[in-house]
């Protein structure tokens, strides 16, 4: 299927692994010019070559989305070398979870500074380039847990759920503008975070992620690429009649729709 994506301009944020990198290739191999940032510098550069060895054009720009001057100077960036602007994927974030009474003020400031207010910003900065456009798209990554949280998992899922809030609000005020807005939400998908669990667990990563896989209905964990490849139909001319949806993207686990 031809997705439409040849000379668009995409900027994804966290895209030096898991679903970020996923994504900013697949748009890459779909014709868009990709703008990715991320805070290590060194992971950022290695991102860029392996786009770049399989045919793509992508700008590396070093950033932390919990800073606002950063999330402006990618942006700008962005726009500055490539000259427009149609696809912002809001993807930076991690897991933060543990008992209520645990998470104290500064995890929770951590976690709605990197995953709400890191989204606020860039979709503030990016709206005007993509009413330029004449409409664009933006794809919020959030998660199934979100929508039905369970017990010791705050913050995280109370940021995601001001997520959707955020998703929703923003499809309708930007319709008219042509402006497509959608959230993914994500389950258990292949990521650092959890190679990196596994290794501090000393539990080989094949082993840890087939336990894992068999509270999923699918009986698995997700791939990166699949979560991509929905990202991809989002900021495509396939879904031109898409907007403030969520798609859960979780091997069946959620309860709700």
């Amino acid at each position: 299927m031809e997705l439409g994506l040849k000379g668009k301009v995409a900027a994804i944020s966290g895209a030096t692994q898991g679903i970020g990198k996923a994504t900013a290739l697949r748009l890459a191999l779909e014709g868009a010019r990709v703008a990715i940032c991320a805070r290590d510098k060194a992971r950022l550069e290695q991102t860029a070559q392996e786009i770049r060895a399989q045919g793509g054009d992508v700008l590396p720009v070093q950033a932390d989305m919990t800073q606002s001057e950063d999330i402006a100077r990618f942006i700008q960036a962005t726009v500055d070398h490539y000259g427009r602007l149609d696809i912002l994927v809001n993807n930076a974030g991690t897991s933060m979870r543990g008992p209520f009474l645990t998470i104290d003020d500064a995890m929770w400031e951590q976690d709605l500074g990197l995953k709400l207010f890191g989204a606020i910003r860039a979709c503030r900065l990016a709206i005007p380039h993509l009413k330029k456009q004449g409409g664009g798209r933006i794809v919020n990554i959030t998660t199934s847990g979100a929508k039905q949280p369970g017990a010791e998992t705050m913050p995280t899922t109370v940021t995601r759920a001001a997520g959707l809030a955020l998703t929703k609000a923003l499809s309708k005020e930007l319709a008219p503008h042509n402006i497509l807005v959608n959230t993914v939400c994500i389950g258990l998908i292949k990521a650092g975070q959890h190679e990196r669990k596994a290794a501090k667990d000393g539990t080989p990563l094949d082993q840890y992620y087939a336990q894992r896989g068999k509270a999923i209905p699918l009986g698995r964990v997700g791939e990166a690429a699949e979560v991509a490849n929905v990202i991809a139909f989002l900021a495509s001319d396939a879904a031109s009649y898409v907007t403030g949806t969520s798609i859960n993207l979780d091997g069946g686990m959620s309860g709700v729709l």
